[in-house]
């Protein structure tokens, strides 16, 4: 495998999008014993064409070898490292209700790299309760670093999301998942992901009436 850092150009966020789906069907390709891995069959592996698959790897400066294809170690390193997964990110899951639950006992974190450090809860009634085996905080109590690369999830009620944000904010943390069905507000250089379910169910169920209406 070749690498060209000095023409490496920005990277697009859809091609950033991409890459942990990548990383997973490498890590799948080594769990199996693969070596080297074509980009057929990585783009196979995850859903995309190869075109593209070979042109969101070249944003990293990767190229495979012609009819050899792609290091699997050398390129989940590449990955990896590109998406800053070569340290433990820190997260505080911020609601404890059933979704904090949930994400609180969700042993994927800890395979990739995400050490869940704090539940972070406002209700005295669940405050003192232990999750997943942690103990729920309270705000007062959520003392981070600035410096730890902290990952705040947002599990909250949608009216709360906009002000634990801007608590969240006020501690120095700068990339947020928001589970909230709202979304919020933040300043430059704060980061915030959404992810809203029942979105990507009426995404599944539009495509699903489509397919039904085309059989």
């Amino acid at each position: 495998m070749q690498s060209a850092p000095a023409t490496r150009r920005e990277i697009p966020g859809a091609t950033v999008a991409r890459l942990p789906v990548y990383l997973r069907a490498l890590r799948a390709a080594a769990a199996a014993g693969t070596d080297v891995i074509s980009s057929e069959e990585l783009a196979q592996a995850a859903g995309v064409r190869s075109s593209g698959l070979r042109k969101d790897l070249s944003f990293l400066g990767s190229y495979g070898v012609r009819g050899v294809g792609y290091d699997v170690e050398h390129l989940t390193e590449e990955i990896s490292r590109e998406l800053g997964l070569h340290r433990e990110w820190a997260v505080a899951i911020i609601g404890m209700g059933n979704l904090g639950h949930a994400l609180a006992a969700y042993s994927g974190f800890a395979t990739r790299g995400f050490s869940v450090r704090w539940l972070v809860d406002a209700d005295p009634a669940i405050i003192g309760q232990t999750i997943a085996g942690k103990e729920v905080i309270s705000f007062a109590q959520f003392e981070p670093f600035a410096d730890d690369g902290v990952i705040a999830v947002l599990a909250t009620p949608p009216g709360s999301a906009q002000a634990v944000t801007d608590q969240v904010v006020a501690l120095g943390i700068r990339s947020i998942l928001n589970f909230a069905p709202i979304p919020v507000h933040v300043p430059d250089g704060v980061e915030v992901r959404k992810v809203d379910l029942a979105t990507e169910l009426q995404i599944l169920a539009f495509h699903g009436q489509r397919a039904g209406v085309e059989a």
